[in-house]
């Protein structure tokens, strides 16, 4: 997916890499406003000859880099030993001491599966603090409030997911649409259906909601 040509609004947006699958391409990285990775992502980045002095930051325990075999990067290195946490949900917390409301993942999925939950996990703490959008070759994914609009979807799949209940849900715009239902992650989830309007609409009074974007259904 080449995700310069999906059309978001990255005017004050972070881009932040971390240690899943590695991009298949890179955004137009001057849109935002800061750009870091976790030092599992640095690995991939100097493999795909990212430019490293666009980087604002490198952050992590660095127990998957030494943090030292790129001198003249050393002063973007910021080391966060805490054990308790992931380098992930490190990195989001400096994002917001800098300020910044708006953060696009790239690497949130593939690799080891339970790094991915892991991840969900961690961008599901901040859902109220931080807008996070991920980003992969498949599909967009990210937390929606309780009223939502998504725009510019027709003839894409979209998958709604329980995390890990949503009650009384009604949707529109989607080839089957939900009124006044629930869902739940150990019972029915909201897999596979596609939009069949420019724009959709979700409606939920309890839980939350993850929704998957993907590429054109037909």
């Amino acid at each position: 997916m080449h995700l310069k040509n999906i059309g978001i609004r990255m005017r004050d947006r972070v881009l932040l890499f971390i240690n899943g699958n590695a991009p298949q391409s890179f955004p137009e990285l001057e849109k935002y406003s800061l750009i870091a990775c976790t030092d599992g992502a640095f690995h991939y980045l100097k493999r795909l000859d990212f430019p490293l002095n666009r980087l604002d930051f490198i952050s992590g325990d660095f127990d998957s880099h030494s943090g030292q075999d790129e001198n003249i990067y050393d002063e973007k290195f910021i080391y966060t030993p805490d054990q308790d946490k992931t380098d992930f949900h490190k990195a989001l917390e400096i994002i917001l001491e800098k300020g910044y409301k708006d953060v696009d993942i790239l690497g949130g999925s593939g690799g080891e599966q339970d790094h991915f939950l892991g991840n969900l996990t961690v961008a599901f703490g901040f859902k109220d603090r931080l807008n996070i959008k991920f980003y992969d070759e498949f599909s967009e994914y990210y937390f929606v409030p309780k009223k939502f609009a998504i725009k510019g979807v027709k003839d894409k799949m979209i998958s709604l997911c329980p995390f890990p209940s949503v009650e009384n849900i009604t949707t529109k715009g989607f080839n089957w649409s939900l009124v006044h239902e629930n869902l739940s992650i150990t019972s029915r989830i909201g897999t596979r259906n596609f939009a069949v309007e420019d724009e959709v609409i979700i409606e939920y009074e309890k839980g939350d909601l993850l929704v998957f974007i993907g590429k054109k259904y037909l």
